[in-house]
């Protein structure tokens, strides 16, 4: 059975939805919402790690991940937790990887459509111009996690 839980982290209230096959989803709220008093022992590796990761204590994730989409959704994703810590990397260079520069159109639509927010990281992907482009969770949260990883910014002043 699908649980969900709240959290807050310093861009605020992240939504984790995950059952004993792993982690679903994880999701930035913009909604008013309460941060969850009681979580659900299945979400409670997550939102520890999350935590973790904001405290800067954690830059890899080790729990189970269940993110649903197609086949090449699934293989973007599973791409994208390659891109380490405070790198960033190009769409171009995605889709050149698969063997196909002009496959950079499907590598975006399956970037902005990962569920799984932080964990895979694809705040990490840039424009070739090392532009920041779309983010699901709002291209200013994606510039804060990218100063936060290279320590930059006001996201080295948490």
């Amino acid at each position: 059975m699908l649980q969900t839980a709240y959290i807050n982290t310093p861009l605020g209230i992240v939504q984790i939805t995950g059952d004993d096959e792993g982690i679903q989803k994880i999701c930035f709220i913009d909604n008013i919402v309460t941060a969850s008093k009681d979580l659900p022992p299945v979400l409670q590796p997550c939102a520890t790690q999350i935590e973790e990761y904001f405290n800067k204590k954690r830059t890899i994730f080790e729990f189970k991940l269940n993110p649903k989409g197609t086949d090449f959704q699934q293989k973007v994703w599973g791409d994208l937790v390659n891109v380490p810590f405070g790198k960033t990397e190009s769409y171009l260079t995605m889709s050149r990887r698969y063997g196909d520069p002009k496959a950079i159109r499907a590598v975006a639509s399956a970037n902005g459509k990962n569920p799984i927010a932080v964990v895979i990281p694809c705040h990490r992907i840039i424009g070739s111009d090392g532009s920041l482009t779309g983010y699901a969770g709002g291209i200013w949260r994606k510039k804060w996690l990218l100063d936060f990883e290279r320590g930059e910014g006001q996201g080295s002043l948490f």
